[in-house]
């Protein structure tokens, strides 16, 4: 009953401010954004308020605008998000701008909080995870998720689901050579496979291939995908996989098939096509997808660009490159990068380092739903070595890496127009 009180407490604020004052509160998301992350949670907090939200692409950096509410104005000063004021008179000359042909903006309706889960093993590993560090830190709520959970139907609960660092090829990441003798890893390869024997699967890897299937089910029934580092191409590498060992006895307690490579099915896959698998447990590498073992650039001349999309006819990119950078600093991970010869043709590139022929986040189109892939870790963190401690987002609270993560997350909340070819 308080629950309800409140709410309607605040809509009778909203209709009162709005009768009274008749003014907009404006989220700039440009270079004079104080906290362009925690501006994300703001957005979300509205939402959940049942107040809908203008995003305005390519307006100042991909500003939000709401109705003027004093409790927004004192959620602002809390979170240390930079915000303005204006009349509606101004904010209707600001629309008219957007409006013009002339100009490559656009305004999106958000109407509703999206429901986030994070596909995260319930056992604490050594390395923490980009998206649930930006979530927290912009105070965006989400439920953690494994095998368990999707393999029972859960998954149709949620709106959005981020696979966190995962190897779905059941090789545990490749980590047998460095780490075998480390208690970790030791304990990840026991509790991955009791949970696979517990939901009917002899082997680990069987269990996430039944796992992938049902995400594949989740996306094309109208889910919304995010992946980063391992998971975008060991998800496809299962996919193609599929009916095929491809693990080696130290991973699966059998000998991998000797002919799995050239049984490899591309039409399974999401992403990527023509790959080729790593048959080498000692290569701490899943297939030719990833970039990193073969890439000869330096940290501080480390790039990637951000595609320019027209906001009015291909909203569905703009959205995901809204930003105040265009040019990013890359990161690195167990998959840095994914490389341009390997992607289906079908693959919207997003953004990509064409000197060196490699792209770093792409979307496409999967049944009624849609799937973002980002390569590598951590946008803070150039190189993030198990063991590393988590990046400590007040230090990059303007991180237009760690933006785009976020874009993914209000994503699902738009009112979409179709995305025109």
């Amino acid at each position: 009953m308080r629950k309800i009180f409140c709410y309607i407490s605040f809509c009778l604020l909203f209709c009162s401010a709005g009768s009274l004052s008749a003014s907009t509160l404006l989220i700039p998301m440009d270079n004079t954004q104080t906290n362009h992350l925690k501006a994300y949670g703001i957005a979300y907090w509205v939402l959940q308020n049942g107040i809908e939200v203008d995003w305005l692409l390519n307006y100042r950096g991909g500003s939000f605008s709401s109705p003027y509410l004093e409790d927004i104005e004192s959620e602002c000063r809390i979170r240390g998000v930079s915000f303005v004021v204006i009349s509606d008179t101004q904010y209707t000359g600001i629309l008219l701008e957007i409006a013009d042909n002339a100009s490559n903006t656009d305004v999106i309706k958000l109407h509703k909080a999206p429901k986030v889960a994070v596909y995260t093993p319930p056992s604490k590993l050594p390395w923490d995870d980009a998206v649930t560090l930006a979530l927290t830190y912009a105070e965006i709520p989400y439920d953690k998720i494994y095998d368990k959970e999707i393999m029972e139907g859960k998954l149709l609960q949620y709106d959005w689901l981020h696979l966190h660092h995962e190897d779905f090829t059941g090789q545990f990441g490749k980590f047998w050579h460095a780490y075998k003798e480390f208690a970790w890893y030791k304990d990840d390869v026991k509790n991955q496979q009791e949970l696979a024997a517990s939901l009917g699967f002899s082997k680990v890897s069987q269990c996430k291939l039944a796992v992938v299937k049902k995400i594949c089910e989740y996306v094309a029934g109208g889910g919304f995908l995010f992946a980063m580092c391992s998971a975008p191409d060991s998800f496809d590498v299962a996919l193609a996989a599929d009916g095929v060992d491809i693990c080696e006895t130290m991973f699966d307690g059998d000998p991998m098939d000797p002919q799995a490579q050239a049984k490899l099915n591309y039409d399974n896959c999401l992403a990527f096509t023509d790959f080729k698998i790593s048959t080498n447990p000692y290569e701490y590498e899943i297939s030719d997808i990833d970039v990193t073992a073969k890439r000869k650039v330096k940290e501080n001349s480390d790039y990637f660009v951000l595609f320019e999309f027209s906001a009015k006819w291909d909203p569905v990119p703009t959205m995901l490159c809204q930003n105040h950078e265009r040019i990013i600093k890359a990161f690195m991970g167990q998959s840095t990068a994914f490389n341009k010869d390997r992607l289906k043709p079908n693959v919207l590139v997003m953004g990509e380092n064409k000197s060196i022929g490699e792209v770093k986040y792409i979307h496409g189109d999967y049944g009624k739903g849609t799937w973002t892939f980002y390569g590598g870790h951590d946008p803070e963190d150039y190189r993030h070595f198990v063991g590393d401690p988590a990046t400590e987002l007040d230090l990059h609270s303007n991180s237009p890496g760690y933006r785009l993560i976020l874009n993914n997350i209000l994503f699902p909340a738009a009112k979409k127009k179709k995305l025109k070819t």
